[in-house]
């Protein structure tokens, strides 16, 4: 094949790609009702009201105002174990600047009765809210425990960390952030 027929080709093969792309393009027409995306940095929080182990019912919408960590995890669940007592460092550190951690327990998929030992056992000061119906997960769109998310004072979403165990580092690092 010649130099010519060569850079034809490449031509061709680039055009009906791009071609391709632009005729496959999801558009919000064509996006199901109901089918909205995970949450994204930039973007408004997913609003949830659930009930916290010592009683108290936490809506996220209410605390507009102050920085909080929702961190979705499972006591089954290794890296959110590894990660806990780094979380509590930061929330000791950081709540009397308004920080706030709400870790949100998967309970449907997790033992109820684990929950109380496991905060216990980490020494968890923050508030553990009990996710026994899937609503949350499902608006959060959670794919992979832990998952967590750092809200500023606005309720929008400054950073999204999927999996872990987060270091300390990367906690301060993103609290500072939101805390500004």
């Amino acid at each position: 094949m010649q130099q010519n027929q060569r850079i034809i080709l490449y031509i061709l093969v680039l055009i009906a790609g791009a071609s391709w792309t632009l005729l496959n393009k999801e558009t919000a027409a064509n996006i199901p009702a109901g089918a909205g995306t995970a949450p994204q940095a930039g973007f408004k929080a997913p609003d949830f009201t659930l009930d916290a182990l010592d009683g108290k019912t936490y809506t996220l919408s209410e605390l507009k105002g102050r920085p909080v960590l929702v961190n979705l995890w499972a006591t089954w669940c290794p890296p959110c174990r590894a990660e806990m007592p780094a979380i509590e460092k930061m929330y000791q550190e950081y709540q009397d600047l308004g920080f706030l951690v709400l870790g949100v327990n998967m309970t449907y998929q997790d033992s109820s009765s684990a929950v109380a030992p496991f905060v216990s056992e980490y020494g968890l000061s923050f508030p553990i809210l009990l996710e026994e119906t899937g609503e949350t997960a499902s608006a959060y769109q959670l794919r992979s425990l832990p998952s967590s998310y750092f809200i500023d004072r606005s309720g929008t979403v400054s950073e999204v960390v999927i999996g872990g165990p987060m270091s300390e580092a990367l906690l301060r690092t993103n609290i500072e952030k939101i805390l500004q």
